[in-house]
């Protein structure tokens, strides 16, 4: 599903030349749960912006479903945020007045899905997600984790080949961390394909392959038995 080549970042000003990313290569097929993970500078964030296609490489290639993204254009590299991706934010994102349930419908009504259709996915997805009993809670009346199983429905309710988490635990307590990656892990049994980007090694043991970064280099892709609750 992703194939990344040779892939490099570098970015300049007047003084000085930051290589962000250096040479990475690596693939990731459907289904996969993988973990991106290094510490902060590491390089991790920029890989994240260009697999979510809100960056480019300086150099290299970034296949994904066979389309090469490295040569899109705005309006191409829009088209595969909107159709490809399903992006989840430490900062959930969503509208603080605002109803689970319309924050779910949301997306999809930018994209011209029909009413009936729009409130059927997005109850769906919620009842996935174990908030079937609070999708008429505005957000600013759920916790933060439960906020963030609204940004994972949000997420899913285009039907995404991906789904971009950045840091999904980052802003919530550990136990609601431990039901947001029991969710994740629940997706992925379902066929899910997951990329994670943290920077907590507990958080990375939930998935299925941890790819570790360091100083704009993998160093590190590991296949092993991911962590349960």
């Amino acid at each position: 599903m992703i194939s990344v080549k040779h892939l490099s970042k570098i970015y300049s000003t007047d003084i000085v030349e930051t290589r962000a990313l250096v040479d990475v290569s690596f693939e990731i097929k459907k289904g996969e749960f993988v973990a991106i993970m290094g510490p902060s500078g590491s390089g991790k964030s920029t890989l994240m912006h260009i697999l979510g296609a809100l960056d480019q490489a300086t150099s290299g290639e970034y296949l994904l479903d066979g389309k090469n993204v490295s040569t899109l254009n705005d309006d191409q590299l829009a088209e595969i945020r909107n159709q490809k991706i399903g992006f989840i934010f430490q900062a959930y994102n969503l509208l603080p007045r605002t109803s689970a349930l319309k924050n779910v419908m949301l997306p999809m009504s930018y994209a011209g899905v029909p009413l009936e259709e729009r409130r059927r996915r997005a109850e769906k997805y919620l009842q996935l997600v174990e908030l079937g009993d609070r999708m008429f809670h505005t957000s600013n009346q759920l916790s933060g984790g439960q906020q963030q199983r609204v940004a994972i429905a949000r997420a899913l309710s285009m039907n995404p080949a991906i789904l971009l988490a950045d840091e999904p635990t980052g802003n919530i307590a550990s136990h609601q961390a431990e039901e947001i990656m029991r969710i994740f892990q629940k997706l992925h049994r379902e066929g899910h394909t997951i990329i994670m980007i943290t920077h907590e090694p507990d958080i990375a043991a939930y998935a299925q392959r941890v790819i570790t970064i360091k100083d704009g280099k993998l160093v590190n892709d590991k296949h092993g038995s991911h962590r349960t609750n």
